[in-house]
Parts: C-alpha cells; structure tokens; sequence
C-alpha cells in the first residue's frame, strides 16, 4: 500500500478531525494541518507516517514475546479494542482502570487467583460442598473479577507496552506506565499534550471510524510480529534437530573407542604382575640348590 493511499484511507475514516480550537494543546501544534470552522484539521501525512513508526515498533515488541497491554474505557472505544486485542491475543482493559494496575502488580495477580481458584473448585467438586449464602457469595465476587480483570487473566508479568485510547481519559494509566518506565503508544488527539507517551498517533479519539482504522493497523502490526516469532522458533528447531543427533553419535564412537584402552590396560598389567612373580620364585629356587 502507498502512502497516498494509506492516508486516503484514513481521510475516509475521518481521522482528520480534532477538537475545538479553544481546546486545543500548543504541543500539538506541529501536528496540525490547519483550522475549519472552529475546529482542527489534523495533518494526515504526518498522522501516517507516526502511525508506521508505531507499528514497527510494536512488531518488534511482540516478535520478543512481550505483551501489549490495550487500554480504552471510553464507550465508543471499548467494543472495538476488546475485538482487535483479542485478535491479536494480547490483554485489554476495557472497563474501569483499576488503582495499581502495573505500579501494584503483585495485588493485582492475587486478585486473578481468586479467581481461578473459584474456577477450579466448580471443577473438582469442592464448590457444591458449600452452602447456599457461600456459593452466592463467591458467585458475585467471581462475576465482579471477570468483569474488570478477566482481559488480563493470561498476563502473568508486567506488559512490554501500552497502547492507549485517549490519553486524557485515561491519564492513572499513563502516569503508572511512566513511572515503571513502559513504552507509551497512544492516540493522541489535538486536546492532549503528545509528550506525555512515547509513540504518539495524531488521530482523532472519539469517532468509533477513527478508532476502528488506528486500532486495526496496531493489531496487524502486533499479530506480524507473533508471526515472526513463531517462523524465527520453527527455524531454530530445525537447526537444532541436526547437530544434536550428531553430537550423540560422536559421543558414542568416542567412549566406544576408550573403553578398550582402558581394558587393554589393565590386561597388560595383569599379565605383566604374573611374569615377576615367577621369576622372583624362580631365583629362590635356585639359590636352595
């Protein structure tokens, strides 16, 4: 795909647009384009080209194994990036941020346990041994853990990223990710300082169209590189297949070539004890007569 025709795309998805001009964040300023009827126009060649940037960035964050933590609460977003993530097999949070979600990590996987160990007593039988009042209760913890960190059940060590969706809406989230020192990815629109993430996306963050075409290009970008890394394992077994067998038989050769050493050895000293025996006997013989 050609430039031209990428940011026609995004020119149809309405990407362009931003906020009102007596809201807007001086430090957005390189980004924009020009003003229309009150509002900003953002500049979509340079809202493609951040966009490519991103993306080959979150490539090789995902060909190393790490997670992409997806983070949108606002309604318009919340569907789509709970679709994409899960496209793309990586954690979103898609309801309330919880406190202490990367700066209290350790808290937040004991509250994930509770609820995986609900899940296994309903397996094993022990959940129908409790009483009725104890079943309901954990029934209503279990739904209210699954509504707000079921999304991250799989992430068992902090995210490699986060790739957020209005980063005034969701500046908790922003501020933890900075202080653990986690690359930021963000749409960024023309009410919201850029310098606060690391990967800003000049778009705009409240047409479901917009989020729909930025959040599809992030996933894209995240499955290339679980591909990649799948390829790159595949690879290396194979090499890795051929010299061990190798090795095996080498080893082999080898010990069988010195154990008849080490007995031709002890042979020749075996036979060799017997020779001065007898000779020895064979003096005193002598010296009797």
């Amino acid at each position: 795909m050609t430039k031209t025709e990428n940011v026609k795309e995004l020119l149809d998805a309405g990407v362009h647009f931003g906020h009102l001009t007596r809201r807007w964040d001086p430090n957005m300023a390189p980004y924009i384009y020009m003003e229309r009827n009150g509002i900003h126009i953002i500049n979509l060649y340079k809202t493609a080209a951040k966009l490519s940037e991103a993306a080959d960035a979150l490539t090789k964050i995902s060909a190393s194994g790490r997670k992409i933590l997806f983070v949108a609460t606002k309604k318009q977003a919340k569907e789509i990036v709970a679709d994409h993530a899960a496209r793309a097999k990586q954690p979103f949070i898609t309801e309330r941020w919880p406190g202490g979600m990367l700066t209290n990590f350790v808290t937040i996987r004991k509250a994930v346990k509770k609820m995986q160990t609900v899940d296994r007593m309903k397996k094993d039988g022990r959940f129908e041994s409790l009483s009725k009042k104890e079943q309901l209760q954990m029934n209503r913890m279990r739904d209210k853990l699954e509504k707000n960190l079921g999304s991250i059940e799989d992430m068992t060590r902090l995210p490699g990223a986060l790739f957020v969706v209005d980063i005034k809406n969701e500046h908790i989230a922003i501020k933890e990710a900075q202080k653990l020192n986690i690359p930021i990815f963000a749409m960024v629109d023309t009410n919201s300082d850029p310098r606060e993430v690391d990967y800003a996306i000049p778009s705009n963050d409240d047409a479901s169209k917009s989020i729909e075409k930025i959040v599809s290009a992030v996933a894209d970008a995240i499955v290339d590189g679980l591909s990649a890394r799948k390829a790159g394992k595949d690879n290396d077994g194979d090499d890795d297949d051929k010299p061990k067998r190798k090795a095996k038989k080498g080893d082999k050769s080898k010990d069988s070539d010195d154990k008849p050493k080490k007995k031709s050895e002890k042979d020749d000293k075996s036979s060799a004890k017997p020779v001065k025996s007898k000779s020895k006997k064979a003096d005193k013989d002598d010296e009797e007569e």
